[in-house]
């Protein structure tokens, strides 16, 4: 919990400050400027832009990322601790297993990785049963809990990648409903007996620079989506690969090698 509220607030300020960034950076009457930050706008005070509350939430989606990231690794790091016998000979009785259970138990006190998770489990299932039929049954449904577990850690990022590109439609529809109304205005301004030959060009060149504009907020959302959902799908392979890589460990160095006595 204090990693995650940690790369939050990290990805807040890093997310403000790439903006103020892009604002130094990028020149106004630019078509960046336009796309990126909305530099040019007509429909909010600037920096409260649309452009840059998403590239915001993005920094907050990247935060979110890096912190699954480190937990996969920190689950694969775990593997390398050689916690369970790994050689081709070795029997597990069920006194032995309690000897186990001692070791592996202070290697992760507040019960954070899978590895430590799903042998105190198999083993307090064999303990308490001496059925080795049992503690396979314990095993796979451990197994698939810690899959559901790791389905639901990724709903914030869902919800995230879901959420700029409505941002991004939001300011679509702002901005095509200011454009129509600003020209609505003009007519109005220019009554009845206005020339319509000479007001008609002028207003279709601001209504469709104006919807041009109105436009990049849902290219830009739509480009950051995509890069969110692919970072996040190869993160959450990441993670997944780490829990298989449990599981086969568990399975070839703990369940296999139980001993049950007829």
């Amino acid at each position: 919990m204090a990693l995650r509220i940690i790369a939050f607030l990290g990805a807040l300020v890093a997310g403000i400050i790439w903006v103020s960034v892009l604002s130094l950076v990028i020149p106004e009457n630019s078509l960046p400027g336009d796309l990126l930050l909305d530099l040019n706008t007509s429909s909010f005070p600037y920096p409260f832009t649309i452009q840059n509350l998403m590239w915001i939430v993005s920094f907050v989606g990247i935060g979110e990322l890096l912190v699954r990231y480190l937990v996969g690794s920190g689950e694969y790091h775990q593997l390398g601790k050689q916690l369970l016998p790994e050689d081709s000979q070795t029997v597990l009785r069920k006194q032995d297993v309690g000897v186990l259970y001692q070791t592996i138990r202070p290697t992760d006190p507040e019960g954070k990785y899978w590895l430590q998770r799903m042998v105190s489990r198999s083993i307090l299932a064999f303990q308490s049963t001496g059925s080795v039929e049992q503690v396979s049954s314990v095993f796979n449904s451990t197994l698939e809990l810690y899959q559901h577990e790791v389905d639901l850690r990724y709903n914030m990022l869902r919800y995230l990648v879901w959420l700029i590109p409505t941002l991004g439609f939001i300011g679509t529809v702002v901005g095509i409903a200011l454009a129509l109304k600003s020209v609505g205005a003009n007519f109005a301004e220019a009554g009845q007996g206005a020339d319509l030959s000479q007001l008609g060009p002028q207003l279709m060149q601001s209504l469709t620079q104006k919807l041009g504009v109105a436009f990049y907020t849902t290219l830009l959302a739509l480009l950051q989506s995509a890069v969110l959902m692919l970072a996040m799908h190869l993160i959450q392979g990441h993670e997944e690969g780490a829990l298989n890589k449990v599981g086969q460990y568990c399975l070839d160095n703990l369940i296999n090698r139980l001993y049950e006595k007829r």
